[in-house]
């Protein structure tokens, strides 16, 4: 099973956000709008960094079948290694 493309997990939180965003700015209430600006950000970043995440894990589960267990932990090692 493939994964879900990037971009359309992507465009279903901003939409999700900007349908919140929306009834917000409807209802004229600019400390929930700023809320959600923030959220959404925040949100957006951490979904980024898990989505590197997952390409890192199926680039390792493609990795060559001559690849050792070893080999395959220590790239898994260096993908979650913080810079």
């Amino acid at each position: 099973m493939s994964p879900r493309p990037r971009d359309r997990i992507l465009e279903n939180l901003e939409r999700l956000y900007r349908e919140a965003y929306d009834r917000a700015k409807m209802a004229g209430d600019e400390a929930r709008m700023m809320e959600l600006d923030a959220s959404f950000q925040r949100e957006q970043l951490l979904l980024e960094v898990l989505l590197d995440v997952r390409d890192g894990l199926y680039a390792i589960a493609e990795a060559p079948s001559s690849s050792s267990a070893l080999e395959k932990l220590e790239a898994l090692r260096r993908l979650t290694r913080l810079r």
